[in-house]
Formats: structure tokens, C-alpha cells, sequence
């Protein structure tokens, strides 16, 4: 089998709306799947199945890598093993009662949104606890990734409350794995339905066989951000409306005396207690938290600067936004570089003399000279984001909304796809991004977002209108779907055919986005029709700053060309004899030149 793999690291960025907090009345979760390249990108459609009383459901390992799963027992095309390498069929590390009716949903690395309109988003958090995979050659003892569990949760449940309640007695009973020792045993999820949003935090508890867990609701009006930690503080378990738990949240505290009881202590500060902080560097995911409520709250103010995220709170569990969010602002919010803020990626000589935000994972230099980057919300090695958009107002026929953007949201259009479509168009859902493809949707995405390097801060203008533009056309032709498809007349090949279309559109115009920057910004010109080659050199700042000045002189020989005056000498005799011999002589300081 393939349980001896090694979990990928991710570094995710999720945002939360409620229904009071959007403009239409949406509640939102989102997510970005930052992995490195490696991360299996595919978009698949899992449909609804039907099973016999006494089925079983295997448990697989979650990889996440591709391809994330080999096999046919879901019923998913795109899974099935084909010729190619690397594609020998899953084995189960272990099994559960199955149930005899599973609901349709959509799924990438985790389960995006199902047909009762739930949605989860994922960030991998650091937590005091770690444990392995059964099956793992070191012993392993638990049976759930949060992928599988995100997975049942999509399968089995009709709400966010129901999603939270199974995912944790689910992991209680049969033990929770995390993804890994450097960046986090733990996981936190943003889950949503029409009505309510909730975050979700899972750690494993010290047997290894079983979880700790708890959840708080995150009020309508309001908006929340994960960032790779977690952020519930205080936990009520008299308060059932805001909060669920687990009993472990307070009888392993209480055993490790790290809490004695709410009348000693007050109530337990569940990332205090069960959080190991941020990984990788201070501000790693401090600085997402605060860029985060820059963009959504300004008129707050919170602190960019603080001690110690884990022990000293200075962002809530959540605000209220200044203004109502839309989809289209938090496709915004998910390509955010701290655009002119002191942190801003883009403005320092880092960034180049075009400002890209980019920075590359270290390599040999990395290890010769200590150090950090900021990291951005927006970042070059996402394998896919998306942004669910559930309503209690849209048609049962219709849904909700997942709006998909594979590779870097800096580069992407986020696209709208529903769960009861067929299938999700193959551009989205076959390729694997370790081959090259014009057919694929990631590399339309990938290669916009790299030509865009070459002139970021000039290409990035095009792009961004070009983003614009599609995105804008995606949320009118579902606010058309809305309107003109209700349940009476509702053809679902109609609307069907109308994303796909959409879908096949957006994939075509980035492909034509990269042949037109490359066309504009191709060898250090910028080149329009009609006005070819125009010099527009490096900024100013820049040349200074890298020694511009300090380059080679001006040439050392005083031109002359193109009348150079004769000599005084030559002048004279000519005028007066013509037919005497020249004196021939010259000047000391005279020279020529060549141009």
C-alpha cells in the first residue's frame, strides 16, 4: 500500500463570512491549499451513492501529493488507476460501518461543499500532541486525516453543526492523525452552511487513539480568518448555541494540570493550552491574521507587532467587517501582498525593480545566510483556492456555489462550479501538474502568473483586469442561473452547459493573457500594436540602490563628429596659396571619435 508515505506540509489561509457579513446574504468559507507544487490540484465531482445494510467503508491514508487517491470504490472517474506510473490501486489502513446513503459533494485535497449546501476550508495547525497513521511503519494508531474527515462530513451531514459533531466522535472514537512534526499535528477547518459558520479545531490526545476537539460558532455579523494556528480562546461547554467540545478539551488538561477548573482558572483558553504556536517563523501566521482584518476591518486598527500569538491574544476569534463582504472580495483578500503597508512584499529591493511579491522557497543560499520572508496571503506556490458561497435563498436545484481557482490566486480566475453538475470539466479535474498540458486548467493559471514576472508591476495591471473582467461575468451568469432557473422550469443540462462553458472561456483567456504579456513585456520593452519597443528602463530608486552610478564612466574621448573644425594652420595656407605644400600639423588636444 502507499501508508508508508509522508504527509505533505501545507500552510493554508482560510476566511470565514457569516450570513450578516456578506453583501447578499451568503454565508462564506474559504481556503487556500498552499503546497508547494506537489499538492494534487484536481477538482472531482463525487457522486451520491447508495450502499447495501452491512457495508463497510475503507479509511485510506491521505497523501495529498498526487495522485491523492488510486482507486474505484468512489465511484470517481478520475481516480481510477490508469497505465501511467505511480497509479497501483490504494490500500485501506482500515475500515467503518458505512451508511446506506451518501450525499454528492465536491472535493479537492478535502471535501470543498455538498449538495445540502455545506462547505469546509482547511488550515493545518501546530498542536501539543502528534500521532501516526495506523498501518505506519513507527506504530501508527489513529485512522482519520482531516481529509477523510472532511470527506464523511461531505458524505454524511446536512449542516455545519452536524459536520462538526461527526468529524469529532468520528476522531474520538477512532483515533486523528495530523500532517506532520514540523509544520503541525493539529488542523483547524472553517465549516459552513446556509446559516451558520463555525471553526473547528482537532488536535490528537496523548493515547494517540483519540482526539481532543473543540468549536465555536462565529457569530452572523461577523468575519474570522485561520492562518496555520489556532484562535479559539475561552471554551463555554455550558454554552451549546457558540460552542462544542470534546470532554478531553478539559479531562487532559485537568491530567496534565495545565487547568484545574473554571472556578480556580476561569474557562480553558483552548489555543493557551493546546496550540504550540506559530510554526516556521514569528508572524508567519500573525501577519495573515492582521492583513486579514486590515482588509476587512481597517477602522480597528489592530496591533501588527506582538509578543507571543499562543500566549498573548492580540487579534479576536473573529470581528465585524467595516463594510459587507462579497466572493469577489475575498478573491481579493486571497491574492493580498500587504499592498502598500509596511509589509508590502512588493515595495523593497527584495521584490526587484518590477515589484514582484514572489519569493521562493529556500535552497543553498537559504542555508549559507539565516532568515525570513514575510509570508503573504497571496503566494506563487498555492495549488488551489476556493471560495464556497452557501445561501439559503438560492434554488435547491441549484445550490451552493464553489467558486475554484487552481495554482496561485495571484495568477488565477476563480471559477464557478456547482455539485450538481455531472462532472467537472477535465481541464479542472484530470491533469496532474507534473506534465506540462495546454489542455490544463492549473497551467493556464501557472504560466499567466510566471509570464507576469517578467513586468510585474506593469503585467500585474492586466491581469488584475482580465480577473476582473472574468470574475465579474461569473457572478452575472450565476445571479442569471439564480433568476431564470427556478424550480419549475430548471434544466439542469442548461445550466449545466452554461458553466461548463464559462468554465472552457476563462481557461482559453488566460492562455491568450500569457501569449499577450509575453508579446507586451518581452525583452525588457513594453510592446503594443503599432508602438513596438518603448524603453521604459528600471525605476530610479532601483538604480540607486544597486550602484547604478557606480558603472562604467562615459567613454574618455572628446567626440568631434560630424563637422569637425580643420586646423588654423591648414586654414591659413589654403587661402593663401593653394599650390603651396600643406604644413601639416596638429593640435595636442585634438581627437576623434567613434559612435
Amino acid at each position: 500500500g502507499n501508508s508508508n508515505n509522508v504527509l505533505l506540509v501545507h500552510a493554508c489561509t482560510v476566511f470565514i463570512v457569516g450570513k450578516d457579513a456578506s453583501t447578499d446574504g451568503s454565508v462564506m468559507v474559504s481556503h487556500s491549499n498552499d503546497g508547494e507544487f506537489d499538492t494534487d490540484p484536481r477538482l472531482v465531482k463525487v457522486p451520491a451513492q447508495d450502499f447495501d445494510a452491512d457495508s463497510k467503508r475503507a479509511v485510506y491514508f491521505s497523501p495529498e501529493s498526487y495522485p491523492r487517491y488510486v482507486g474505484t470504490d468512489r465511484g470517481i472517474p478520475e481516480y481510477y488507476p490508469t497505465s501511467s506510473a505511480n497509479t497501483s490501486l490504494f490500500v485501506p489502513i482500515g475500515y467503518m460501518d458505512q451508511v446506506e446513503h451518501t450525499f454528492a459533494y465536491l472535493e479537492e485535497t478535502y471535501g470543498a461543499v455538498n449538495e445540502h449546501q455545506v462547505g469546509i476550508g482547511e488550515s493545518t495547525c501546530s498542536g501539543v500532541f502528534g500521532a501516526t497513521p495506523l498501518g505506519s511503519p513507527n506504530n501508527g494508531t489513529a485512522l482519520f486525516s482531516v481529509d477523510e474527515l472532511t470527506h464523511l462530513a461531505m458524505e454524511r451531514t446536512a449542516t455545519a453543526r452536524e459536520a462538526i459533531q461527526l468529524m469529532g466522535s468520528l476522531a474520538e472514537q477512532y483515533g486523528f492523525y495530523g500532517a506532520g512534526q514540523f509544520e503541525g499535528t493539529a488542523e483547524s477547518l472553517a465549516v459552513s452552511d446556509p446559516n451558520e459558520a463555525w471553526i473547528f479545531h482537532i488536535l490528537p490526545d496523548p493515547t494517540g487513539k483519540s482526539c481532543i476537539w473543540a468549536a465555536q460558532r462565529v457569530p452572523d455579523d461577523g468575519f474570522a480568518v485561520l492562518a496555520n494556528m489556532f484562535v479559539i480562546r475561552e471554551v463555554d461547554p455550558d454554552d451549546s448555541d457558540n460552542f462544542l467540545m470534546s470532554d478531553s478539551v478539559h479531562s487532559v488538561a485537568k491530567e496534565y494540570q495545565w487547568w484545574t477548573s473554571k472556578e480556580k482558572d476561569g474557562l480553558l483558553d483552548f489555543t493557551k493550552i493546546y496550540s504550540d504556536g506559530e510554526y516556521a517563523h514569528k508572524y508567519y501566521s500573525g501577519r495573515r491574521v492582521w492583513g486579514a482584518y486590515h482588509l476587512a476591518c481597517p477602522s480597528r486598527q489592530f496591533p501588527a507587532d506582538y509578543t507571543d500569538l499562543q500566549s498573548d491574544p492580540v487579534y479576536p476569534v473573529w470581528a465585524k467587517p467595516d463594510e459587507p463582504i462579497s466572493a469577489l472580495d475575498l478573491f481579493r483578500y486571497h491574492r493580498y501582498t500587504y499592498q502598500n503597508t509596511p509589509y508590502d512584499l512588493g515595495a523593497n529591493l527584495a521584490a526587484g525593480p518590477f515589484g514582484s511579491p514572489d519569493r521562493w522557497k529556500a535552497g543553498q543560499g537559504e542555508k549559507e545566510v539565516s532568515g525570513n520572508w514575510e509570508r503573504p496571503i497571496g503566494l506563487y506556490r498555492t495549488s488551489d483556492s476556493y471560495v464556497v458561497q452557501s445561501n439559503k435563498d438560492f434554488h435547491s436545484n441549484i445550490g451552493a456555489v464553489l467558486w475554484f481557482g487552481p495554482a496561485s490566486a495571484l495568477g488565477t480566475v476563480f471559477t464557478p462550479f456547482l455539485v450538481h453538475m455531472s462532472q467537472i470539466p477535465a481541464s479542472f479535474s484530470t491533469f496532474w501538474q507534473g506534465s506540462f498540458s495546454r489542455s490544463s486548467a492549473f497551467w493556464a493559471a501557472c504560466v499567466v502568473h510566471n509570464v507576469a514576472n517578467l513586468k510585474w508591476n506593469y503585467a500585474i495591471k492586466d491581469l488584475q483586469q482580465r480577473q476582473d473582467l472574468l470574475e465579474q461575468k461569473s457572478v452575472q451568469l450565476i445571479n442569471e442561473l439564480q433568476q431564470n432557473h427556478n424550480n419549475d422550469d430548471y434544466d439542469d443540462t442548461v445550466v449545466e452547459s452554461a458553466i461548463v462553458d464559462n468554465a472552457q472561456r476563462i481557461v482559453e483567456s488566460l492562455w491568450k493573457l500569457s501569449d499577450e504579456l509575453l508579446f507586451k513585456y518581452a525583452s525588457g520593452f513594453v510592446n503594443e500594436n503599432g508602438d513596438m519597443s518603448q524603453r521604459v528602463g528600471y525605476p530610479a530608486w532601483w538604480l540607486d540602490a544597486v550602484g547604478y552610478q557606480n558603472g562604467p564612466p562615459p567613454p574618455p574621448t572628446k567626440p568631434k563628429c560630424c563637422n569637425p573644425p580643420k586646423s588654423k594652420s591648414i586654414t591659413t595656407s589654403n587661402s593663401s596659396n593653394k599650390n603651396s605644400n600643406l604644413r601639416m600639423t596638429s593640435s595636442s588636444n585634438s581627437s576623434s571619435s567613434v559612435s
